[in-house]
């Protein structure tokens, strides 16, 4: 069932810049999980933990595809082909590709309040034409993508670049993450944030601000 539509939330001249991954999408489900550790034959104990160890990498733009899944294996133990590496890569790439209809209805509050609205992912350059052309694309002003900026949330600089690009003053910034250090991150050059645990708590926190 479809969330019930929210009255507008109006915030101008407030941009608010969400986070992607379990705000707009869902985190991968169980089942997403365990296919793509079943497909890398590998103990999920061992999986995970270099899963993300090398996730900076290709969220920055600066470790291509292949060479990420190398640096798996090779912390797991084993080897796969260049075929093996498509089949990861499509497996894990479809465990992100969803979305919460909460926060949807959220972002079609804010629109309809006249509040912009931008978006700020870390995430491979790969997710790019999703964000930039999927259904909810024309909700967001500018789309923004840690692997085509070489740049990463939280350091300064990518949300400094953010600022400069909507050409509004820091303290115009409002910004929606679920990891805290990167809700400090945009606290500390002069706006403000919320750290997501569900669609409720951010429509609460930004009708108070209005």
């Amino acid at each position: 069932m479809s969330p019930t539509a929210l009255a507008p939330i109006s915030l101008s001249p407030s941009v608010v810049v969400f986070d992607y991954g379990e705000v707009i999408s869902r985190e991968p489900s169980d089942a997403d999980r365990a296919t793509l550790v079943a497909r890398a034959g590998v103990p999920a104990e061992s999986f995970w933990p270099a899963y993300w160890a090398h996730r900076e990498g290709l969220d920055r733009g600066t470790t291509p595809i292949a060479a990420y899944w190398k640096a798996v294996a090779r912390d797991t133990g084993t080897t796969w082909s260049a075929l093996d590496v498509h089949e990861l890569w499509a497996i894990d790439h479809r465990g992100w590709l969803s979305v919460d209809p909460g926060t949807l209805a959220v972002l079609h509050a804010l629109v309809e309040g006249g509040t912009r609205l931008a978006l700020l992912s870390n995430a491979g350059a790969d997710f790019s034409g999703w964000l930039r052309h999927g259904s909810f694309a024309p909700l967001f002003e500018r789309v923004f993508v840690s692997g085509e900026l070489e740049l990463v949330k939280p350091e300064a600089a990518i949300y400094e670049h953010v600022i400069h690009e909507l050409a509004i003053d820091p303290a115009q910034l409002l910004f929606v993450d679920n990891r805290a250090e990167n809700v400090e991150g945009a606290r500390a050059v002069g706006g403000d944030g919320h750290v997501f645990t569900d669609a409720a708590g951010l429509e609460r926190w930004l009708r108070g601000l209005g």
